[in-house]
């Protein structure tokens, strides 16, 4: 076995971490186990499958439910996706409807200032 930082063969034990054995190098000080595995992560297809179900109008929780990848996993792919787009197009055309959220639209004020409807008044005796 050799040190991966300086390719030094004087390695000794050095306990284990998570399991695996943990070795030190006499040379440089480095500490590095044996055999390191790959990353287990999501394939390419399941990552494709993800997006496009949640493109296609389900939302976060529904892809969850249905492809078993947790949510705040899809929520990450879809950042990483839209980071790779571009901010905005011109468009040729000024589009003729436009919709807005009911909440958007809301414009007014509270029609009571107190908390039971009722002006606050003061008694004349002064209690």
């Amino acid at each position: 076995m050799q040190c991966p930082e300086c390719g030094a063969t004087h390695i000794r034990k050095n306990g284990k971490r998570k399991g695996k054995q943990n070795h030190i190098c006499v040379a440089c000080g480095r500490q590095f186990i044996d055999a390191y595995e790959p990353h287990r992560g999501y394939s390419d297809e399941i990552r494709r499958e993800c997006l496009k179900l949640y493109t296609n109008g389900p939302g976060f929780r529904a892809v969850e439910r249905v492809k078993g990848v947790h949510r705040t996993t899809v929520i990450t792919w879809v950042k990483q996706v839209g980071k790779r787009l571009p901010n905005a197009y011109a468009p040729e055309t000024t589009p003729e409807v436009g919709e807005l959220d009911e909440l958007e639209t809301f414009v007014g004020s509270k029609k009571t200032k107190s908390g039971s409807g009722q002006p606050l008044t003061t008694s004349k005796r002064g209690f």
